[in-house]
């Protein structure tokens, strides 16, 4: 697939669109429909990875806590998804606009043959105007819940993957933070944060710290791996507020917000 300058990956993590509790943030997932909506109607194709699927799934269940077997952590994954999935369709609805679900593993990316698939269902989809709802498919991947070896961290890794197999030119992962700091600003009042990266370097990725939100998976290291990617691959990247999503216009316009990994 070609790459498109009009072409945008927009990824949220779970504690972007849940609440502290694990319900779905409602003001929040409608301002994110709100925003994309509107980037879509100015002729943007908008390709959407929402990760959240086991902690709405827990909420929705009345489960206490996140389950530790993975048999039940897959179970409220399945329920979870269509709980997401209903409220991204009746958001998105209100202003115009449909969507489609497509829920991925590592294998799907891997495969030759189901890469090429993707590309021609993805291809399909932003022809009729329709933006696809991405997420790791969790109620049957294994890799991504239990093993060390996640592929995708949180979605982060999936969205630069998604973005380069689908052309896009830029990816902004919108976070719990605002972008890169210099040192973690949970813990130092003097945090400065970096507006503009030119290179992934080894220095960059040891400001990593911390491992995200007790909802999610990913954190700052799974955002740098994905920029490494998005980047070398010439895609822009840009880390900005979650709960913020009209920060996406200033990105558009080429305003400072968050901060921008310029791609090679």
């Amino acid at each position: 697939m070609e790459t498109s300058e009009k072409r945008l990956v927009v990824k949220v993590g779970t504690s972007t669109i849940t609440n502290e509790n694990g319900e779905p943030d409602l003001r929040t997932i409608d301002k994110l429909a709100q925003v994309l909506s509107a980037v879509h109607n100015l002729g943007y194709d908008v390709i959407l990875v929402s990760s959240g699927a086991i902690a709405v799934g827990v909420n929705k269940m009345r489960l206490s806590q996140r389950p530790k077997e993975l048999r039940m952590k897959q179970a409220t994954a399945a329920v979870g998804q269509c709980e997401l999935m209903h409220l991204y369709d009746k958001c998105f609805g209100e202003y115009g606009n449909t969507v489609a679900q497509i829920l991925l593993t590592s294998d799907d990316i891997a495969d030759k043959e189901k890469r090429a698939n993707l590309k021609n269902t993805f291809s399909a989809l932003l022809e009729n105007r329709i933006i696809p709802v991405v997420n790791e498919n969790d109620s049957v991947s294994f890799t991504e819940i239990e093993s060390p070896k996640k592929v995708f961290g949180d979605n982060d890794g999936l969205s630069s993957l998604v973005a380069l197999l689908c052309g896009a030119s830029k990816l902004i992962i919108m976070s719990d933070i605002e972008g890169l700091y210099d040192k973690n600003p949970a813990d130092h009042a003097d945090a400065n944060l970096i507006h503009q990266v030119d290179d992934v370097t080894d220095d960059i990725i040891a400001l990593a710290d911390g491992s995200g939100s007790n909802r999610g998976r990913g954190g700052m290291i799974t955002k740098l791996e994905a920029a490494k990617t998005a980047t070398s691959n010439g895609i822009d990247m840009h880390i900005i507020m979650g709960k913020h999503p009209e920060n996406l216009y200033d990105v558009l316009d080429g305003k400072e917000r968050g901060t921008w990994f310029k791609a090679k």
